[in-house]
């Protein structure tokens, strides 16, 4: 949204608004900006979500983990999570026979990993970013 459209939606002058976004960035509320992008058009149609088990719940598995979850490119999300698992991974690929690869050669080859399960989304219902402010 631009600057303009901003000021005139929340009846600010365009001046106040660039300053209280300019404040909103410095405080640290604004962390950034993104393009959202057309998995479709860019032949990541498969959307998954996998449980991950470690062997075990050391610090140095924790880190070792972490780090390499960081150089694999299709999970685009990892959440240490309390309950019956580890870690849950949110991943998008072309197919099903891209994520088995993913699968056998990536994630089963990370640090400490024990056990998988896969759920794949037969439908996004909902999918946002947007924190809501209320």
């Amino acid at each position: 949204m631009s600057t303009l459209d901003l000021a005139d939606k929340i009846s600010l002058s365009p001046t106040a608004t660039t300053e209280r976004v300019k404040r909103l960035r410095r405080d640290g509320y604004i962390v950034g900006y993104q393009a959202v992008l057309s998995p479709r058009l860019l032949d990541k149609n498969l959307l998954s979500f996998v449980e991950v088990r470690l062997e075990s719940t050391g610090a140095d598995i924790f880190e070792r983990f972490s780090e390499a979850v960081q150089k694999i490119d299709e999970i685009m999300e990892c959440h240490m999570v309390a309950g019956g698992f580890d870690y849950l991974l949110k991943i998008r690929c072309a197919d099903m026979a891209a994520y088995r690869f993913l699968l056998s050669d990536k994630i089963n080859q990370l640090p400490g990993v024990r056990e998988t399960n896969t759920y794949a989304v037969m439908e996004e219902v909902k999918n946002s970013n947007l924190l809501p402010l209320g």
